[in-house]
């Protein structure tokens, strides 16, 4: 039987990660600022006093159609992305996530760089975004499309699950504080790498198949250059809008001249 805790303060602040919290049950509990990310939600339910709560089921009311159409409202180049199909489409969504970024980057350059490195509720920085996207493409266009002898930029940035070891096999600094500048040069590199692959390819190039591990020890999988040239897309989409989020946090602490 599951152990159960109750009138305990003793996880007040905690922080779990790569846990396993399935049909976890939390009842008469102050859950006020709790924070779920980068998590798997699917069904989870949320039933708040007086009716009022969060996202996704609340008091038996499913949300996510509101959510998801408010997310395209407030960020119309989810719609785009959604219809790419051609390869028109894909150049014409990568020419649309650059354009955003760079009125992103126009943000963050008006703060003082400590703010561009700074984390909002514990989320990658700017600069670590930025980062991560470098190594998005050196995993989506590298690895699986051109294949270059040494794939990885040692600025990239792994996903929080890669462990120390790993990101170190794979010829990454995790632990580097470059500037922003330097990541922006880094990252201006991969976007002209992608620039070339997408003018060399074909309509009829989108459906080969490229086969390449991600990772250190995983097993080559086997995918279409349509697949892999859109997660590049959607994770430069999706990226963008947590980074305008917090763009937002560290620029009206700017104005207020309060610290965060």
């Amino acid at each position: 039987m599951a152990e159960e805790f109750h009138r305990t303060a003793k996880f007040h602040g905690a922080s779990f990660r790569a846990s396993d919290l399935y049909g976890l049950t939390v009842r008469d509990s102050d859950l006020r600022d709790a924070r779920i990310a980068s998590s798997w939600v699917d069904g989870m339910r949320v039933t708040g006093f007086d009716g009022a709560a969060g996202a996704l089921y609340v008091d038996d009311v499913e949300v996510s159609d509101y959510v998801a159409a408010e997310l395209d409202r407030r960020h119309p180049e989810r719609v785009q992305l959604r219809a790419v199909r051609t390869l028109g489409d894909h150049r014409a969504m990568w020419e649309t996530s650059k354009g955003l970024w760079a009125r992103s980057k126009e943000r963050a350059e008006a703060l003082p760089e400590s703010a561009r490195n700074e984390r909002v509720d514990g989320e990658w920085s700017f600069v670590e975004t930025l980062r991560h996207l470098i190594f998005g493409i050196d995993s989506w266009v590298g690895v699986m499309l051109t294949d270059p002898p040494a794939p990885y930029h040692r600025l990239g940035l792994p996903p929080t699950d890669f462990s120390d070891e790993d990101t170190v096999t794979l010829g990454l600094d995790r632990g580097a504080r470059p500037d922003y500048a330097e990541v922006v040069r880094a990252l201006d590199s991969q976007w002209a790498r992608v620039d070339a692959v997408l003018a060399e390819l074909t309509d009829a190039d989108l459906e080969q198949l490229r086969t390449g591990s991600l990772g250190v020890g995983e097993e080559p999988e086997t995918v279409p250059v349509s697949h892999c040239l859109g997660v590049v897309l959607r994770e430069h989409t999706e990226h963008r809008r947590f980074a305008e989020r917090d763009l937002t946090t560290l620029t009206t602490a700017a104005e207020e001249g309060t610290t965060r």
